[in-house]
């Protein structure tokens, strides 16, 4: 009767309770009335909008520089005469970001569009330190085999209602079986370089119970020591040092590359990839040298130029007033006055320009409050490199190639690793474990209350006396059946490796185009620097021998002109082309990868902390006392040398023989060494 009672109270309740929701979800919300004065807050009338981060950042004090110099702006201000070895030193110190002078003023700069893919100082250290999959850095690497230790500890109390005598512990059928439970459990864990983890473990479990047992409560549990060793898959030192422990893979996930191995030529090629960006950079400031040098040039021939067309103009008035000169003439002359006055104001905004470029790619504030002049000149001796040699020099030298021989390399022992996954996973398995027993966790006696003759007064005495032992000793196998996956792995590092290797052939053939266009334009600027000294010396001469007679009256004012013309036109060309000569040599020097070399820029490693050198004491005096093992091998195969490996050598023969007729080489009817004077000093080429 009083258990219908309650089962008539639930399903009254439960009514009650659902009637209440649905009432509730189905009302009105305008007839719902709240207590208090409102205090409104007013939603936002859009989910989104333009906000700005709350973040502190300190603004660089170059960025607080003058305004920039112009042509309506020219201020007097001293000159910093600057060398080109004084430019790429300064650009060195400045660059944490390296720049690039082809981005500048570009909608698609990466500093803006993508800064996170900018190289930086900070690259190889990214790179050192990264710890993702396929970016793991050498340190990361390594963490592989840091051991491992976990432990916890639960308490737990449970009781249950026996329905049987046999399986409640001597209870009596309907009595309550009551458990109080803890359990302590700790592991440590070591992977090593040949595959194996070693565990050793300890546990203790608590029980007390009303139970029918030796000791009301009691401790149990173990000390075990398990080695697990893998045969086949994954086995070895070569497979752990490539794709890091099998036992800590997942899979299609993380590959076979995850090794040490793998991070260190991951840590080389981010090397590369920061050499290559230090040597365009060096390439961009060294044309932007003398991009700035060719902008002076041209401003003093501008402003020489102007000067004779002013000295022009006013010797045609003077002759227009004594009547040997019309008006047109002098109209001429001063159209040729204000041509040259706006050459002069582009080529002095060109300065400023120029100046500006130079500045941003050495790190300089836009304006300093001092001028910047380059004062090396360019080279004019002739330089006649050697195809082979060249050749030779650039195969060796160039980044690209050794970044990819890299990555050949990395290919390479992923393959090798790949392999190893054909095979089926055995695994060699093994444990030793010493069990103890004890009616207290800690004891003076081990003597107990219940009087046994071993004594399990004491859980850990036990232990110590290791007469209950356990042991297990087998192997352990598993397989995919067909090994599809694994041997779809390996096809695709096969295919990988053949393009990589596929790439280096037609980059080692695009460097030798590189290199025949980098050899033509060096021939051509040479020859052409060359034919504008002899226009400049020609056009020079004109002018010479026609001032005269235009004062005199007795020439056309118009020759004068254009003879003045041609005279800053080639003068313009000339330094143009010795200019780009010098620009050739630059890029010579860059094709065949010598170029921080040949600006005596070389990459090292900054100093470690005093503590980093002490520990390397310690370990290479631990070392020297070390015995090898007879049979191991004590070194693994090198992946990696301090020079080139392997040679290059010519496969063609050099041409000999007479030219033919049409091209044979035409001897100059002037002297090997001419010397102009120029409104900015005396040029010579050899």
């Amino acid at each position: 009767m009083m258990r219908r009672r309650h089962y008539q109270l639930d399903r009254l309740l439960f009514a009650t309770v659902s009637l209440c929701l649905v009432w509730g979800c189905a009302r009105d919300s305008s007839n719902v009335r709240y207590l208090g004065e409102p205090d409104h807050q007013y939603y936002q009338a859009e989910a989104t909008n333009i906000a700005f981060p709350v973040t502190e950042s300190y603004t660089e004090g170059t960025i607080n520089s003058a305004a920039p110099r112009t042509i309506q702006n020219i201020e007097e201000a001293p000159l910093h005469d600057l060398t080109l070895a004084e430019c790429l030193q300064t650009a060195l110190q400045n660059s944490h970001i390296i720049r690039s002078g082809g981005t500048f003023l570009s909608s698609g700069n990466p500093i803006y569009t993508n800064p996170d893919r900018v190289s930086s100082i900070y690259d190889p250290a990214l790179q050192e330190s990264g710890v993702l999959f396929g970016n793991r850095g050498v340190e990361a690497a390594l963490s592989a085999f840091d051991a491992q230790f976990t432990t916890s500890m639960l308490w737990g109390r449970n009781e249950t209602v026996q329905n049987n005598a046999f399986f409640g512990g001597g209870l009596t059928p309907g009595g309550t079986l009551v458990a109080e439970t803890g359990n302590f459990n700790a592991g440590l864990q070591k992977s090593f370089g040949n595959g194996g983890i070693v565990t050793l473990g300890h546990s203790v479990n608590y029980l007390q119970s009303n139970a029918a047992q030796l000791f009301p409560s009691a401790y149990s549990g173990n000390v075990q020591l398990q080695y697990q060793l893998p045969l086949l898959a994954g086995s070895g030192t070569e497979f752990t040092r490539i794709a890091g422990p099998i036992g800590q893979q997942f899979g299609g996930l993380t590959g076979v590359s995850q090794g040490v191995i793998i991070a260190r030529i991951n840590n080389d090629i981010a090397l590369a990839d920061f050499e290559s960006a230090v040597r365009n950079m060096s390439k961009d400031v060294e044309d932007a040298y003398w991009d700035l040098y060719l902008a002076y040039r041209n401003y003093h021939t501008a402003m020489t130029a102007w000067e004779s067309a002013l000295e022009t103009w006013r010797t045609a008035q003077i002759q227009l007033d004594l009547g040997s000169r019309t008006r047109a003439e002098v109209a001429q002359a001063r159209d040729q006055l204000f041509a040259m006055e706006a050459a002069k104001e582009n080529s002095q905004s060109n300065i400023f320009t120029s100046e500006v470029r130079l500045r941003r790619l050495m790190g300089l504030p836009v304006n300093d409050g001092s001028v910047l002049r380059p004062i090396d000149e360019p080279v004019s001796a002739e330089l006649v490199p050697d195809w082979y040699a060249s050749m030779t020099e650039a195969l060796t030298h160039r980044v690209e190639l050794r970044r990819q021989k890299w990555n050949i390399k990395s290919l390479e022992l992923q393959l090798r690793a790949a392999h190893s996954l054909t095979r089926p996973r055995l695994d060699f398995i093994s444990s030793y474990q010493v069990n103890g027993f004890g009616d207290h966790l800690l004891a003076n006696t081990d003597n107990d209350v219940a009087g046994t003759a071993q004594g399990l007064n004491s859980f850990y005495e036990t232990i110590n006396q290791g007469d209950q032992t356990g042991w297990n000793l087998g192997l352990q196998m598993s397989m995919p059946v067909g090994f599809r996956s694994a041997q779809t792995q390996v096809r695709n590092y096969e295919i990988r490796l053949a393009k990589a290797q596929r790439v280096l052939s037609e980059q080692e053939q695009e460097i030798s185009h590189e290199l025949a266009v980098a050899f033509q334009e060096l021939a051509r600027a040479y020859a052409t620097a060359q034919t504008n000294m002899n226009r400049l010396l020609a056009a020079s001469e004109n002018v010479k021998y026609l001032e005269p007679n235009v004062r005199e009256g007795d020439k056309l004012l118009d020759d004068l002109l254009r003879a003045q013309t041609r005279n800053a036109e080639a003068e313009v060309a000339y330094y143009q082309s010795l200019v780009d000569y010098n620009k050739a040599l630059t890029n010579l020097q860059y094709r065949k990868g010598v170029l921080l070399e040949h600006n005596g820029i070389y990459l090292a490693e900054g100093a470690w902390t005093a503590e980093a050198y002490n520990d390397s004491d310690r370990r290479a005096e631990a070392r020297a006392y070390a015995m090898d093992e007879p049979f191991v091998f004590p070194a693994p195969e090198p992946f990696a040398s301090s020079g080139p490996v392997d040679g290059v050598y010519s496969t063609v023969e050099e041409v000999s023989g007479d030219a033919p007729a049409d091209m044979e080489e035409t001897q100059p009817t002037e002297n090997e060494s001419s010397e102009v004077e120029t409104a900015s000093g005396t040029a010579t080429l050899e």
